[in-house]
């Protein structure tokens, strides 16, 4: 049995069924090349997750010169007969080009990034676009109507948002509303073990207003794989050592509470036999309003965690202890949030 075979759940308050875990391709092009890209697909496509989360900008950390590398390489995969077994999202904002005007949220980028997207994905259609990140420079109405015309035009079906604050879901999704324009189904958001500042304004918004929510970064970089030692420094090729991303990474994650907090989901894990990839990923599945967790690979073994943590349900007194053990640690990394990190 796969995991597409007994996890589902509805996108927001749409009628949209997705699976519980989504392959995240930030690693494609940049940390993988093209033919172990297509072999993480292949695993993807074996487990039966069936929803595929890219962006125009990736691979992550790259320059615009490489912007688009890898939704070129999801295009190419799925050109050989896969594209109707699979939701297909991806993201638009980051700079694609030389001119001021190839990023940002403007009408202009985003009806040019939509197309672009297409062309490179090698369909007709896109499942879920998603907003990646806000853009101070431009006014809400003008990149939703934007966003509207796409999906009138049967270009675009659903749209969503990533990285926004409750605020900004919430001014957008009125707006959308005033004007009748195709509203917002879901955010993607950072979430983790390590990371719970969204639990306190954006997630209830999302459940009083039936937004799906697409957790990512759920190891937080590999932070929570266990393998990464304060006293070891960066290991080569991982997140934290990439020569584009390493530095975004580290200031989210290579902190002393940050390891505090490591070592103690790592004794949690033990006492419950669990791995911490496990633990962590079970855990953030299990948590109310998260539609689809994402997950990220640079190999496609690494992936077989969603049929280990779609097997685990964590008891009540795991949960508890996973909740009050890490007050302190979790006070600290949400109070750097606030004060200088809430865009990453």
């Amino acid at each position: 049995m796969t995991v597409v075979d007994r996890d589902w759940a509805l996108l927001g308050r749409t009628g949209l069924p997705i699976t519980r875990f989504t392959l995240g391709t930030a690693t494609f092009g940049g940390q993988c090349d093209e033919k172990e890209s297509h072999a993480i697909l292949d695993r993807a496509d074996d487990l039966g997750i069936a929803v595929l989360d890219t962006a125009d900008k990736y691979p992550i950390g790259s320059d615009w010169d490489r912007a688009g590398v890898t939704e070129e390489i999801v295009g190419s995969w799925l050109a050989d007969g896969r594209r109707d077994r699979f939701l297909l999202a991806t993201k638009l904002h980051g700079r694609t080009g030389p001119r001021p005007w190839d990023g940002g949220l403007s009408r202009k980028h985003v009806v040019e990034a939509a197309e672009a997207s297409l062309r490179r994905l090698r369909t007709d259609r896109i499942d879920l676009y998603q907003l990646h990140r806000p853009d101070p420079a431009t006014p809400i109405e003008e990149t939703l109507h934007a966003l509207d015309d796409l999906v009138t035009a049967g270009k675009v079906r659903y749209v969503g948002c990533s990285n926004f604050l409750a605020y900004q879901v919430a001014r957008a999704s009125g707006r959308s509303a005033l004007h009748g324009w195709a509203t917002f189904v879901s955010v993607q958001a950072r979430y983790n073990l390590l990371f719970r500042e969204h639990e306190r304004e954006l997630f209830p918004l999302c459940r009083e207003d039936g937004l799906g929510v697409l957790a990512y970064n759920a190891l937080a970089g590999g932070m929570l794989t266990g393998k990464h030692r304060r006293e070891g420094g960066t290991a080569d090729g991982t997140r934290f050592a990439d020569a584009g991303a390493g530095a975004l990474y580290r200031g989210r994650y290579w902190h002393d509470d940050a390891f505090d907090a490591v070592d103690r989901i790592r004794e949690l894990a033990e006492a419950a036999g669990l791995t911490m990839p496990v633990l962590a990923t079970a855990w953030l599945r299990s948590r109310p309003g998260v539609t689809s967790v994402i997950l990220g690979a640079t190999r496609p073994d690494q992936l077989d965690l969603a049929a280990a943590a779609a097997d685990v349900e964590l008891d009540e007194s795991l949960l508890a202890e996973l909740d009050e053990s890490l007050l302190a640690e979790l006070d600290a990394l949400t109070a750097r949030f606030r004060t200088g990190d809430a865009i990453q």
